[in-house]
């Protein structure tokens, strides 16, 4: 059962009760990522993220880490773009120590000097994870260049040069504009009641400032660009991407489609002709990545350095095929039954469930019944899947990065197109 009540302070209390389960799962979702920060503020959604489990006014960070531990419970929290989330599973009966300690961390972190100290070398330490890491740093080397200068091109981590130069007041600045009622919402799933639920909200996040900073951000423009990072490794990674529909259009059903025939499963396209027929890859897939506003579909391939044009033009050829030929009847049904399957497989999940509650509600602002989703999936036809390829795969915005032991002469994507 689907339930909605917005406190005297703006945050948005939802939640789904699931009465056949023992467990409850819980998210804070403050609307405020990468996309919001400056050049000079990138990384801070993400460093506040860490601080707010670094100690409160009552709670120590080993409290707050044992807290959960100590009832079998799980925690953690993520920074994307658009959103930065906090997340908790724990057993029914402990959803009053849940929702007590969510509060107490975003409203009472106490963002420690030393421990912003501390903290900045770790995420440093971060920063230069993923830069050794090739697979990981394609996609952020992709974004900067298929984003341009918008603020979707900017990485969650941020620079080395923004993180050294955080301080107290930076971070307490952003937090304080940001981690405001109106800009907050609470979903919840499982096996819970929902009036008990609000007033637990109630009583512990009802001293929450109201308000809500206005998004300023405006939908990016995007044109075809090709980059290439130059560096002594065994593979070349690579990465094709093209705008896609955003999270509330109502293409994002056909891309659904699309992208399971294209790169989406082991029964994909380029999956069966790039790495089981030709032996090319190791690793080849398609993904979809919607915000508010737009959205991008991109391939990521991992290939030997001389097989680097043949894998391009493989890519190519597919997307294109997309575009030239209807689906068949046996395709489209596959499609659907894999999209429809990993869904319902995926709404028996409370976690699931709850992640789903705050998508409907911040990108879409309703709850769309399971129902619904299964009927938009079953209503589109080939010519939905064709028209969308096109769309989507147009040479005029479509982008190419790499990164080993290439040029970029290698990566004109004039050569294929």
């Amino acid at each position: 059962m689907y339930n909605r009540t917005v406190l005297d302070n703006g945050i948005r209390v939802i939640s789904e009760e699931i009465g056949h389960v023992r467990s409850v799962s819980i998210g804070v979702w403050v609307r405020c990522g990468s996309r919001n920060e400056s050049l000079k503020t990138n990384g801070t959604a993400h460093f506040i993220e860490h601080m707010l489990f670094k100690g409160t006014e009552s709670r120590t960070a080993f409290d707050i880490a044992s807290a959960i531990d100590s009832v079998g419970g799980l925690m953690n929290a993520a920074t994307g773009k658009e959103l930065t989330s906090f997340y908790v599973k724990i057993p029914d009966y402990h959803l009053a120590l849940a929702i007590d300690l969510l509060a107490d961390i975003l409203k009472n972190s106490q963002f420690d000097t030393a421990e912003i100290g501390k903290e900045t070398t770790v995420v440093l330490q971060e920063i230069n994870m993923v830069e050794d890491s090739p697979d990981d740093y394609i996609h952020d080397f992709f974004d900067a260049i298929f984003w341009g200068g918008h603020p979707l091109g900017r990485s969650v981590l941020g620079t080395k040069e923004a993180v050294e130069g955080f301080n107290r007041e930076v971070l307490f600045s952003f937090f304080n504009a940001r981690y405001r009622g109106e800009n907050l919402v609470l979903t919840a799933a499982g096996n819970l009641k929902h009036d008990v639920l609000v007033e637990l909200v109630r009583h512990a996040f009802g001293s929450l400032a109201q308000g809500a900073v206005k998004d300023e951000t405006t939908a990016p423009v995007v044109s075809s660009k090709e980059a290439v990072l130059e560096k002594d490794l065994d593979q070349v990674h690579m990465l094709i991407g093209a705008l896609a529909p955003s999270a509330r259009s109502s293409k994002r059903f056909p891309c659904f489609l699309m992208n399971a025939v294209l790169g989406g499963s082991m029964s994909s396209r380029l999956f069966q002709e790039i790495r089981e027929k030709r032996g090319l890859v190791y690793a080849i897939h398609s993904y979809l990545i919607p915000y508010t506003d737009t959205g991008m579909l991109g391939i990521y391939a991992g290939t030997s350095e001389d097989k680097v044009s043949d894998v391009i033009g493989l890519v190519l050829e597919t997307l294109k095929g997309l575009c030239n030929d209807l689906l068949t009847e046996k395709e489209l049904t596959s499609a659907r039954e894999l999209v429809k399957g990993n869904f319902l497989l995926g709404m028996e999940s409370t976690d699931n469930r709850m992640m789903k509650l705050a998508r409907d509600e911040i990108y879409l602002k309703r709850y769309v019944p399971p129902e619904e989703v299964i009927a938009h999936i079953d209503a589109v036809g080939v010519e939905d899947i064709r028209l969308l390829s096109c769309e989507v795969f147009n040479p005029d915005t479509i982008s190419l990065a790499a990164i080993g032991r290439i040029s970029e002469k290698d990566c004109r994507l004039k050569l294929y197109l």
